[in-house]
């Protein structure tokens, strides 16, 4: 199974080490789909030379005719242009404001000819402007778009989850390349009993038309596609990703089962490896994932961090399970996408989870709280299968040192560094993964069912307080929690080099019997 390699495939696999990101990972869950009536959204922030921090802006009011800079991303010396402030703007922590709005992201590759080098906006200048000067996932949505139409959208397809304490959605944008500024989009509302997911692929196909409380879209998302000789059909039949994403065996392959995989946790399995063709590349029998479905019980939060720590165990993906997991069953592959034996072409498996990660996150957005505390980014930086979340409210003005840029920076290890500690904790393990997983999933359990058991009570004091009282006290807890983890991972990471030293513990089966067959007689006992 999964061995069947298009010819096409070769020249996709050879762009792969010029694309920044190709493992990111969303969850969407609805208001009705969760154990407690939160929204929650997910985000693995996965990409190469990226070694991640948590992000902060401060809202304030505007004057008439002051600007903002717009910096690269990957190039933060670099402004590209100005875009116009509005009256005024709201504090943002990571990717979510002072009103619980939340927008998360994953990039898809698309018609690269729609990439516009000379678009103001990259994917993270949009999500970030809209956070500052929006207050729903609904008023967000327009506002990209009207953003991108005036100043340029410059950056390949992007998948935006885009979520309030109300509304979940997913919002789906590829540019018009050079000399066509803006970008088209569409923008599908999850059904509050329903989950999605998308991981570097896009997911929007059909969409109705008529229907502007579920589903928006930009004026010319048909009709730009027909310009471009991409779509010759009537408009009810009209498919964003068949349009500006055509399916491709290898950005399928790499993208898709991360969702499979999430629906499989929460859904009949034997319905979802239905769906194993599609996953084979074999179009013709199945040519898509169902953008939702309805799980079979409501999500808790334990369940969300759980999918975003998957590498496909107990699947017929499984990474553990074949000899590419190495004596210690190790979910973890090197960096290169994929590699040759004989003249062949292979491709390797990028689960949710994966080792460059800057950083993960879930978020809780609840109506029934006070917005300062009903919004609760569980953050860390590095691997998500690797890490314990720390809560990070939305009513936090102030980042915990650990988390702040000056001591995660890439290439420059500091141990005062979430980042850092924790890659030193997760690179010890990678290679002996069966023997020392079982620590840090120890240690992680301790940490987060203590943050949680803490939570009622935090929300409780913070609902009693005056709204002045309550940006220094979630600035103390947020920065107390985070301090907890710090010291308990440089704890761990102690614990382990003791505990392990000089390699104790035993191959696994799998491995010993792939080294007795290429070894042959050489370590025979006779």
């Amino acid at each position: 199974m999964m061995r069947r390699l298009l010819a096409a495939t070769l020249v996709a696999l050879a762009l792969f080490p010029g694309q920044r990101s190709q493992a990111c990972t969303n969850i969407i869950v609805g208001r009705k789909a969760s154990a407690d009536g939160s929204v929650m959204c997910s985000y693995n922030c996965d990409t190469f030379g990226y070694s991640g921090w948590l992000t902060h802006s401060l809202g304030g009011k505007h004057a008439p005719g002051e600007k903002i800079a717009i910096r690269d991303f990957w190039h933060p010396g670099e402004i590209r242009g100005y875009v116009d402030q509005p009256p005024q703007t709201y504090n943002v922590v990571n990717y979510m404001n002072e009103h619980q709005l939340c927008i998360y992201e994953t990039t898809f590759y698309g018609r690269k000819e729609l990439i516009d080098p000379e678009g103001i906006l990259g994917y993270d200048n949009v999500m970030q402007l809209a956070l500052q000067r929006c207050k729903t996932a609904r008023e967000a949505i327009l506002t990209m778009g009207k953003l991108m139409d005036t100043y340029g959208y410059r950056d390949p397809g992007e998948t935006f989850t885009v979520c309030d304490p109300t509304e979940a959605w997913i919002m789906e944008v590829i540019g018009k390349g050079p000399g066509r500024k803006g970008a088209v989009w569409v923008a599908r509302r999850i059904p509050d009993n329903a989950i999605c997911a998308h991981a570097n692929h896009s997911r929007i196909r059909k969409f109705p038309l008529n229907d502007p409380e579920n589903c928006l879209y930009s004026k010319d998302v048909i009709s730009f596609a027909r310009e471009m000789g991409y779509y010759d059909g009537p408009d009810a039949d009209f498919s964003f990703r068949e349009a500006y994403c055509p399916l491709e065996f290898v950005n399928m392959r790499l993208c898709e089962p991360r969702v499979w995989s999430v629906f499989r946790h929460h859904t009949d399995t034997a319905y979802m490896d239905s769906f194993l063709p599609f996953l084979e590349g074999r179009f013709d029998e199945c040519d898509e994932l169902p953008l939702w479905i309805v799980p079979d019980k409501p999500l808790t939060l334990q369940n969300v961090m759980a999918d975003m720590r998957d590498h496909y165990e107990n699947t017929p993906l499984d990474m553990t399970a074949d000899v590419s997991a190495g004596p210690w069953a190790s979910p973890i592959r090197p960096r290169a996408k994929s590699f040759t034996s004989n003249g062949k072409q292979y491709f390797r498996e990028r689960p949710i989870s994966t080792q460059q990660a800057g950083f993960a996150a879930v978020a809780q957005l609840r109506s029934w709280l006070p917005d300062a505390v009903g919004g609760v980014t569980w953050f860390n930086l590095d691997d998500p299968g690797m890490v314990a979340y720390v809560p990070v409210y939305c009513g936090t003005t102030e980042i915990p040192a650990a988390f702040a840029a000056e001591h995660n920076r890439d290439g420059i290890f500091d141990e005062e560094g979430a980042y850092w500690l924790c890659n030193w904790v997760s690179n010890m393990v990678y290679p002996r993964y069966g023997a020392m997983i079982g620590d840090v999933v120890a240690a992680r359990e301790e940490l987060e069912t203590a943050f949680l058991s803490e939570q009622s009570t935090v929300e409780k004091e913070v609902a009693a307080m005056k709204p002045a009282e309550r940006t220094a006290y979630l600035n103390g807890r947020t920065d107390d929690y985070t301090r907890r983890m710090m010291s308990r991972w440089s704890r761990l990471a102690r614990e382990l080099i003791v505990k392990y030293n000089d390699q104790p513990g035993t191959w696994t089966q799998t491995f010993w019997d792939a080294v007795a067959r290429d070894t042959g007689d050489r370590y025979l006992v006779p």
